[in-house]
């Protein structure tokens, strides 16, 4: 069990790959405290392991900062301390678009969920992994922050500012044995993605992932190495789980 008596926070936990690193977390021994705006997917991800004292599950509006606030005291309160920040939520609309043309209230909604949250994740969490004695960081930023993902300009701002933000919390916190990464994924075929994945310009994307587009659990692998103490040297860094399209 990698991550045996372990407790983790997980953002974005009734998601595609929200669903998938609750489900490894809890297949490595870790205690999962699932956050999601929408409860019910929440429950959904966690399952039978609310009844056995392994989850629970907490409403949360990841942009929200008393909601994120209380979630995570929610998790300390139930199970005693925190040891993993797991950042997921997030994600791009349909209203994204050039600089040019995106409408500014995409950009001020992607912003405070794609970057504001993990922030507040951060905020409220980190001394909570200092009081346990260190702990990891876990966020979620994109292909789009490594390289040029047109008319995304609104999505890209944000997740390059996760990966920035990454990089300066693991530079200030690893005196306290925190240790902050991120994952950036490629295309991920969580439910979401594969409704629209036919469309044009996703294949054509698509066809760029040498390896065929990414599965959830592909992405849940990397965070269960994250969370566990092989990667206990491991700090301020971006880790593409992509089919290699950053690449090329």
């Amino acid at each position: 069990m990698r991550l045996q008596d372990k407790v983790a926070f997980v953002t974005g936990a009734g998601g595609g790959i929200g669903r998938a690193v609750c489900e490894r977390f809890l297949a490595e021994g870790a205690s999962v405290a699932a956050a999601d705006i929408d409860l019910h997917a929440a429950t959904e991800a966690v399952g039978a392991a609310v009844k056995r004292g392994r989850a629970i599950t907490v409403r949360c509006d990841a942009g929200q900062s008393e909601e994120v606030r209380s979630a995570i005291a929610s998790a300390v309160s139930t199970f005693g301390r925190l040891n993993v920040l797991c950042n997921v939520a997030g994600g791009s609309g349909n209203a994204d678009a050039s600089v040019t043309d995106a409408p500014e209230e995409e950009f001020w909604r992607v912003v405070r969920l794609d970057l504001f949250g993990p922030f507040l994740s951060c905020k409220y969490g980190i001394p909570e992994l200092i009081r346990a004695g260190g702990g990891s960081v876990i966020n979620f930023t994109s292909m789009g922050a490594l390289m040029a993902l047109p008319e995304r300009d609104c999505y890209t701002c944000a997740k390059g500012g996760v990966a920035a933000l990454t990089r300066s919390v693991a530079a200030g916190y690893g005196k306290h044995s925190v240790r902050v990464n991120a994952i950036a994924p490629g295309i991920t075929l969580t439910p979401r993605v594969r409704a629209r994945v036919a469309s044009t310009g996703v294949q054509d994307l698509a066809q760029r992932h040498l390896l065929g587009l990414v599965e959830p659990i592909d992405v849940a692998h990397m965070a269960v190495y994250l969370a566990s103490d092989e990667s206990r040297s491991v700090t301020g860094q971006i880790f593409p789980v992509d089919s290699g399209v950053t690449i090329h």
